[in-house]
């Protein structure tokens, strides 16, 4: 299983350094009643008072991004498993893809899938980006099953600071096996234990009205 990055403790180093810090201070002080040494002399009390620091100010929160700014994302609907998001442009004509967030069996988040149609005449009817964390083995490439059919192998196509992404194409009958499909299964392989395979369900509840809704709303950008 892919781990989070780990958060290295420093409660050891911390605990060595405030000993040090007690022992040189007990060594230092002296002991409750004793008379100062000879020839030195105690020094005098003050009843000046303290000089308190000034109280460092709190920094600004960031200011929250402008949802309706042009190339921010939004959700302009859900459809069972999917999400139609978009991107605002000047003109209005915003882009949209239908998005699915993937878990492993303990919950937690792994994978992700963007896709959208294709102007027609192409071999490929739909694209998507599949995207997966940086510990992929990529020589191992990624698998998608739908259902009981044969698995079909994708190959990564770059890295970048947030995972590894895989770019596909899928073709008129793939994508109608998505819609007629109950679900898909997406495999990657973790760097960390090339022997063992990691599974995850990629959901086609609400996949035929999401894919209509994407391809309507794209209408626009591929004639």
């Amino acid at each position: 299983m892919m781990a989070d990055l780990t958060t290295k403790s420093l409660v050891i180093a911390l605990a060595l350094g405030l000993g040090s810090a007690a022992f040189a201070q007990d060594a230092a002080a002296p002991a409750e009643g004793a008379a100062p040494a000879e020839g030195t002399e105690a020094p005098a009390a003050t009843d000046a008072p303290a000089t308190e620091a000034p109280a460092a100010e709190a920094p600004a929160a960031p200011a929250e991004p402008d949802p309706n700014a042009v190339g921010a994302t939004y959700t302009k609907d859900t459809f069972g498993d999917w999400t139609l998001q978009c991107i605002r442009t000047e003109d209005g004509k915003d882009p949209c893809q239908i998005y699915q967030l993937m878990h492993d069996k303990d919950g937690n988040a792994v994978a992700d899938i963007s896709l959208f149609g294709l102007p027609q005449g192409q071999q490929a009817a739909a694209g998507a980006t599949i995207m997966t964390p940086l510990e992929t083995l990529l020589t191992e490439n990624l698998l998608l099953q739908v259902d009981s059919s044969e698995a079909k192998v994708y190959p990564f196509t770059f890295c970048a600071r947030i995972g590894c992404f895989a770019r596909v194409g899928f073709t008129a009958a793939e994508v109608e096996n998505f819609k007629k499909g109950n679900k898909a299964v997406i495999t990657l392989v973790p760097v960390a234990a090339p022997d063992q395979k990691v599974s995850l369900d990629m959901s086609l509840k609400g996949f035929t009205a999401a894919y209509d809704a994407v391809t309507k709303a794209n209408e626009p950008a591929n004639q």
